[in-house]
């Protein structure tokens, strides 16, 4: 597998795995935790996590930052923290599924900021599936009742595409692309823990989960959504960059879709089959990106998707 295809499955991994948010911090709420104490429990267990594996693959030695690595990490924690608060925020005030496709307008901050900051040339199938993508958000405005979603809900997870847009190409351009993985994971999610702290101390909201499956639900964020998902998002940025690991985010509503249908008893209408298809061709283009891109025009993708809870 050459370097190119790894960073593309990789970042397809990192995608699946973020969209699995929602299966695990619905129940959380449902318990009556608040975003802020799920994120505190979710960082507070994937940090010993990453740092059992950075101990094992890389040696302790690897855990020492000099202290420029370590203004960098802390900007980055700061970055990746405030984007999972403002996303888990804003499921209090929409549908999950609308929230995670809003969450979408991040790749073409990336791509803008690539092109003007960096001056990285826009491909035309990138160019194409950013736009196409964007009119896809743009059909979110109501849900399917004909109500308009929330504007507050919509601030939130603007924020949150902000913000994660902003990780994505501070890795991308810093110094942090030449440290292992496993060390950039690891102390983003032990300065990102400082965010949390920070709130909860000020709002003094500190909750915990009051049942079992509810520790199963916090294990489960601190795996797939955060550890596998960070470290993946990082090491596909080192293979392929930031625009494409951004585009590749599209799988992340597919994913929502899964578990809507499976777990949250959503329909699978023709709509959504339809939004789903376009959306794997789409990133499937992406993929060959050079070789079948002139099929780009052809495409029609994002139709809205839409879970309840």
């Amino acid at each position: 597998m050459n370097s190119k295809v790894k960073g593309y499955t990789i970042g397809a991994i990192a995608a699946a795995s973020y969209g699995l948010n929602p299966m695990f911090a619905l129940p959380l709420y449902q318990e009556g935790m608040t975003p802020d104490s799920v994120l505190f429990f979710r960082y507070m267990l994937a940090i010993p996590i990453m740092g059992i594996l950075l101990a094992y693959r890389r040696g302790l030695k690897e855990f020492e930052i000099r202290k420029k690595e370590c203004f960098q990490f802390f900007g980055i924690g700061v970055l990746m923290a405030l984007s999972s608060l403002f996303l888990f925020l804003s499921y209090t005030y929409m549908d999950v599924g609308i929230a995670s496709t809003l969450l979408f307008i991040y790749p073409i901050m990336v791509a803008v900021m690539m092109a003007i900051g960096f001056y990285e040339k826009l491909s035309l199938s990138t160019g194409i599936c950013m736009v196409l993508a964007l009119c896809g958000i743009f059909l979110l405005h109501k849900n399917e009742d004909g109500n308009t979603i929330s504007l507050f809900g919509t601030v939130l997870v603007m924020l949150s595409s902000l913000t994660y847009a902003i990780y994505i190409v501070y890795v991308n351009q810093s110094g942090l692309k030449n440290i292992s993985t496993l060390k950039v994971t690891f102390y983003m999610l032990c300065f990102g823990l400082s965010v949390f702290i920070v709130k909860i101390l000020v709002t003094n909201t500190f909750t915990m989960p009051v049942s079992f499956f509810g520790w199963v639900c916090i294990l489960g964020l601190s795996v797939f959504p955060t550890a596998v998902s960070f470290l993946c998002t990082t090491s596909a940025i080192h293979y392929i960059g930031a625009t494409p690991t951004a585009i590749l985010g599209a799988l992340e509503p597919v994913t929502a879709v899964a578990i809507g249908v499976s777990l949250f008893g959503e329909v699978l209408t023709t709509r959504i089959v339809i939004g789903i298809l376009l959306i794997l061709f789409a990133v499937s283009i992406v993929v060959y990106d050079g070789k079948s891109s002139g099929m780009l025009i052809k495409i029609r993708k994002l139709f809205p998707i839409n879970i309840k809870k």
